[in-house]
């Protein structure tokens, strides 16, 4: 689980240093961390030009099993140099100890994530993987039997069982779709990370669904008001939509029963 020191404050001048959520951030300990694009390329007015803004959002698990929003960031783009920023304001603000990364394989992010959380494991979203590997099916034909054929990996009891399947996979598809087969290989043992984690928690930690469900919902919100004088105001739509969210999350049930083993 990560953890908070709760000792350093928010430098100033960062617009993804909020002071609400910097006081959220730390007020916990022991977050098992999930970090992931929240918000992509929504359409809208700001300045006077008409473009798009990427806001960018971290939430986590604290150590009693609740989630919280641990901070978000807006700018105009999902660059790595904005992903690397907006991981290492976290970290300033005190976060630290990290176990576990949940996220798709967005390039920057990715990056970003190798330059501040060096040797952290990493979980590759089963969802967007699986919508990756079709990309790489030679016939439309196949769609289902690959998309069943990667669930029964995912579904595996164990690392070992889901690595014997992935490896039956790659040898079934090795004549008929060697391109597949090749890909299959490479990039499904990133999305397995969750195997060495309590079978009781995989569910939760074995894709990013919970921030693709937030995404909807700031989406929701920001149509709503398509005209913004600037970024910094993007942020303060977002930053307050989170903040209900992440209040409404603490007096919920636990998200992840911490006992389990």
């Amino acid at each position: 689980m990560a953890q908070s020191s709760g000792s350093r404050p928010p430098a100033p001048g960062s617009s993804s240093r909020l002071a609400g959520l910097a006081q959220l951030l730390r007020s916990h300990s022991g977050f098992a961390d999930v970090v992931g694009s929240l918000e992509e390329g929504h359409g809208a007015t700001i300045g006077g030009t008409w473009g798009s803004s990427s806001a960018l959002a971290a939430i986590g698990v604290t150590a009693d099993g609740k989630r919280s929003v641990l901070g978000c960031s807006v700018s105009r783009s999902e660059a790595e140099t904005h992903w690397r920023e907006f991981l290492q304001s976290l970290q300033e603000r005190g976060l630290y100890g990290v176990k576990l990364v949940v996220s798709d394989n967005h390039a920057g992010l990715k990056a970003a994530r190798h330059a501040t959380m060096p040797g952290i494991p990493w979980q590759r979203c089963q969802f967007h993987t699986s919508q990756n590997a079709m990309a790489h099916i030679p016939k439309m034909a196949m769609r289902v039997d690959v998309a069943d054929d990667i669930r029964r990996i995912y579904n595996a009891e164990d690392r070992a069982e889901a690595d014997r399947r992935l490896k039956d996979m790659v040898g079934r598809y090795h004549k008929t779709a060697p391109a597949l087969a090749s890909w299959l290989e490479e990039n499904i043992p990133e999305a397995l990370t969750v195997f060495a984690f309590p079978a009781a928690h995989r569910k939760r930690l074995r894709t990013n669904n919970g921030l693709e469900r937030l995404n909807k919902e700031i989406k929701r919100r920001t149509r709503v008001a398509t005209l913004f004088p600037n970024e910094a105001s993007v942020l303060r739509l977002v930053s307050a939509v989170l903040s209900e969210i992440s209040d409404d999350w603490e007096t919920e049930r636990s998200y992840l029963n911490m006992k389990a083993r």
